[in-house]
């Protein structure tokens, strides 16, 4: 009997062993999926070109570009107009269809093997849809510069966006640019541990959460507020100026490391020339997990008397159709 209870004795003292190293190996082994998430999207993206650089490449176009001006469509792309039923039955590209971020991904299905071409109002909310469709693999959809404000006068959103609210303002400064620093990457949760359900959860998030824009005078009034990232090259920021404490982050990549220039814990203010670029960069880093926005209409809405380039001009003149 005894021989039986120190036998026993010894097999429930392996066990707990046992046990024990096996939470020990299953912390180890298995972080919990905030830890790895990020890493998890980070190497499905570069591994899969779609670093920033890649949905960067070749993004945009003109209505000239792309316009058959015998019958003022445009044949080679499947159109999708962002903007609202209202607006869209007032007038729009013959054979657009209208969508909406709610509904993107699954119109986009319909567009018969043709590249897609996305128009919004000014350009810069078709920046967000086109990021979440080459992130869907619509590898080459691109935005219609200036939106639908370059295809007729009675679309015209911009002329009432350009100012120079920046010229004069405390807020916009002469001096060196800010020093960047090193930051953790930002956190995502999900409980997905393979990179193409976290990219599409992250998408579908992106689409869930609508344009991410921001007013000029808010950033000018509150710059201490925001990271603020002047995304343009160092000797137009020398020309120009910028907004107090902005940073001059330029590229911004996962395979090059400038992401980590970034600050996870603020929210991130990106403003370009005319607020599309920095819309395409603005909703890659809410995929990414960053708190992120785009300046509207970029420094069109700030300096845009003092611009040499760059400007929004005037409307064409193309014709259009109306109805749903």
């Amino acid at each position: 009997m005894k021989k039986q209870n120190l036998l026993l004795k010894y097999f429930l003292f392996l066990v707990m062993l046992a046990l024990i190293a096996g939470v020990g190996c299953k912390n180890d082994d298995n972080p919990t999926p905030t830890e790895t998430t990020f890493a998890t999207l980070k190497t499905y993206l570069t591994t899969n070109s779609m670093d920033l650089n890649n949905i960067l490449d070749g993004w945009i176009t003109t209505a000239g570009a792309v316009i058959d001006s015998s019958t003022f469509t445009i044949p080679g792309y499947y159109v999708m107009d962002l903007r609202s039923a209202a607006d869209f039955a007032t007038g729009h590209i013959s054979g657009a269809v209208n969508t909406s971020f709610s509904t993107l991904l699954a119109d986009a299905a319909n567009n018969g093997g043709k590249p897609i071409l996305v128009v919004c109002y000014t350009g810069q909310a078709a920046g967000h849809a086109v990021v979440a469709l080459r992130l869907s693999n619509y590898t080459d959809a691109k935005v219609l510069k200036w939106g639908m404000s370059s295809w007729n006068p009675l679309f015209d959103k911009w002329t009432d966006g350009v100012g120079s609210n920046g010229i004069g303002h405390a807020s916009w400064t002469m001096d060196p640019i800010a020093t960047a620093s090193a930051y953790d990457d930002p956190e995502i949760t999900s409980t997905a541990t393979d990179g193409a359900t976290i990219l599409a959860e992250r998408v579908s998030a992106l689409l869930t959460g609508g344009f991410k824009g921001v007013a000029d005078s808010i950033v000018l009034d509150s710059p201490g507020d925001y990271y603020i990232n002047n995304y343009w090259g160092a000797a137009d920021i020398t020309t120009y100026g910028h907004i107090t404490g902005a940073f001059g982050i330029m590229p911004i990549t996962l395979a090059g490391g400038e992401y980590n220039n970034l600050d996870p814990i603020k929210t991130i203010v990106t403003y370009c020339w005319t607020g599309q670029t920095s819309s395409v960069i603005t909703a890659y880093l809410t995929v990414l997990g960053y708190d992120a926005k785009s300046l509207k209409f970029g420094v069109n809405s700030m300096i845009y008397t003092n611009l040499t380039g760059h400007k929004w001009s005037a409307s064409g003149n193309y014709t259009y159709v109306t109805g749903p």
